[in-house]
């Protein structure tokens, strides 16, 4: 996969070297080039921003730069993370791993002049997402965050691809708690039928605790969750844990 990743803070991209993309990097996997906006700005201050039209407080950024630097990488997916785009899920991650050339548009300050996301829209997919219902300085952070969310998609990346399938999220629910040795620590034990090597009655376990944990922490999951998806024994986790599940064909 190519990445191309645009922003007036380069160096905060520092950590994309680190752990499992850093060695996604190096091996070929992901090539990825992170770009200085102000490289593209054609004054002696490299300006990048300027007042609203319209009045109002902050400053935007500039179109000149901006339509410079996406001519430049060429076309791809242009994602711009905003507090106006569409919450980025796991099937978002999904999708973009499936791609083969991602640009990223990192905003600062009120964000970016809207001709830009339009005209790029023009000639390439551009999609507007959020991470959640809260807003930050800049676009960096919630980059950092969709390239790990992506990347670890990417076939190669992850030694153990089986994880994949089982971690929260992966099948619309959140995952099980998870054990390792020692057995007993701080009077705390390791659930007694993780140690059992009964295989089935595991899974078991892993699924209740699955179908609980989201119903608990992540109602409207659960709630956008399908009837149908769910055979007796996990009505009956669930009805035993105090979560009623209404049967597929039956009316509130």
């Amino acid at each position: 996969m190519r990445v191309d990743v645009i922003t007036i803070f380069p160096d905060y991209f520092g950590p994309l070297e680190l752990s499992l993309i850093g060695k996604a990097r190096g091996t070929g996997i992901l090539d990825l080039e992170v770009h200085d906006l102000r490289t593209w700005t054609s004054d002696v201050h490299r300006t990048v921003d300027d007042t609203p039209y319209g009045g109002g407080p902050g400053m935007v950024m500039r179109p000149e730069p901006w339509g410079q630097a996406l001519d430049a990488v060429g076309a791809g997916t242009l994602v711009v993370p905003s507090p106006v785009g569409k919450p980025f899920t796991q099937a978002d991650a999904h999708e973009l791993a499936a791609l083969d050339h991602l640009i990223f548009a990192c905003g600062r300050y009120e964000g970016i002049d809207q001709r830009v996301i339009d005209d790029a829209a023009s000639r390439m997919p551009v999609r507007e997402v959020s991470l959640g219902d809260y807003v930050l300085f800049g676009g960096e952070v919630a980059v950092i965050v969709i390239m790990e969310a992506v990347t670890r998609l990417l076939p190669g990346v992850l030694g153990n691809a089986d994880s994949l399938t089982e971690e929260s999220h992966a099948a619309g629910l959140l995952e099980a708690p998870v054990y390792t040795k020692p057995a007993a620590w701080r009077d705390r034990e390791v659930p007694d039928i993780l140690r059992s090597g009964d295989h089935g009655r595991i899974a078991r376990w892993r699924r209740d605790q699955s179908l609980l944990r989201t119903a608990a922490r992540r109602p409207d999951m659960m709630a956008s969750y399908p009837p149908s998806s769910l055979d007796k024994a996990d009505r009956k986790a669930l009805d035993d844990g105090g979560f009623q599940i209404t049967p597929p064909g039956v009316a509130e």
